[in-house]
């Protein structure tokens, strides 16, 4: 099952992702549980799941996709997860490098990405999310699966000429991160470290890895982070980018105003967000709309 959310006629809603457009959920369900994430804290897909056959309510030119998860508790993000990207940046460090995203900071699929005005290093980074779908605290790498609700692509926009001794401070500027375009439910992934993932600007490809070779599979990152932090349904883990940056490309590869950056993961979807740098946007563009 494929989950989104989404804003039709100004009002948020979610619904599920079919081929010809999006089922809508909030009608069948909003009383009960008025958001997605109100859905994953009742631990409640398989009620969702039950409205898989009704026709489209909604085609996919008449919504506007917001973020997969547009107010998680805690966005946390894992760097240096896969060795070409250790070699690239020198990393040594066996533990994992964890570090926030705000959740402000992100748009969702065909929104448009801000490139700040205070950068010329604008990169990109694909990755896959993780949302949590059950309360666990302290749970073994055995168990850890059993707590995912599912699966999504992420573009872990960074601003590197502001990332001087941690991380957080380029990750984290309006609309630089973009989350979509659905959450795929865990059962039709069964193996989440079997994924091909690629990310393509203008389309040109620029990364393309297994989510096989991650240093710190899935359900180890899981147990680590519960170890130290209660981890809540719709808590989202971004689970590292490849090698293949445009930071450590001779001669460099950033971000500009136009391009287009896409995220594909296998049986996921690709994530499709156009670029503008927010010199020259107006208050007539919606930054939430990369059609434009």
């Amino acid at each position: 099952m494929k989950l989104v959310q989404y804003l039709v006629n100004g009002g948020k809603r979610y619904g599920i992702m079919q081929e010809t457009g999006i089922i809508d959920l909030s009608q069948r369900l909003g009383d009960k549980y008025p958001t997605l994430k109100s859905l994953l804290c009742a631990n409640a897909l398989t009620d969702a799941a039950l409205w898989c056959d009704e026709p489209a309510d909604y085609y996919y030119q008449e919504v506007t996709f917001l973020p997969v998860i547009d107010d998680p508790q805690k966005i946390i993000c894992v760097g240096m997860n896969y060795a070409d990207k250790r070699i690239e940046f020198n990393e040594t460090n066996p533990a994992p490098t964890l570090f926030v995203r705000f959740a402000d900071s992100q748009t969702g699929h065909n929104g448009l990405l801000l490139k700040p005005e205070n950068t010329n290093e604008f990169d990109y980074e694909g990755e896959l999310a993780v949302v949590i779908g059950r309360r666990c605290s302290r749970v073994s790498a055995e168990d850890a699966l059993d707590y995912v609700a599912g699966y999504s692509c992420y573009m872990d926009g960074s601003v590197r000429d502001w990332q001087h001794s941690w991380f957080t401070a380029g990750k984290n500027w309006p609309s630089t991160g973009s989350f979509g375009p659905c959450l795929v439910t865990t059962d039709d992934i069964p193996d989440p470290q079997m994924l091909r993932l690629l990310t393509r600007l203008n389309g040109r490809e620029v990364q393309n890895e297994s989510t096989a070779n991650m240093i710190h599979p899935i359900a180890s990152l899981i147990a680590y982070i519960s170890t130290f932090t209660l981890l809540s349904p719709s808590d989202t883990i971004l689970t590292g980018s490849p090698g293949g940056v445009g930071k450590k490309r001779v001669p460099p590869l950033f971000l500009h105003d136009g391009d287009v950056i896409e995220v594909e993961i296998e049986h996921i979807g690709t994530l499709r967000n156009v670029v503008r740098d927010s010199r020259y946007l107006t208050s007539s563009v919606s930054w939430h709309d990369g059609r434009k």
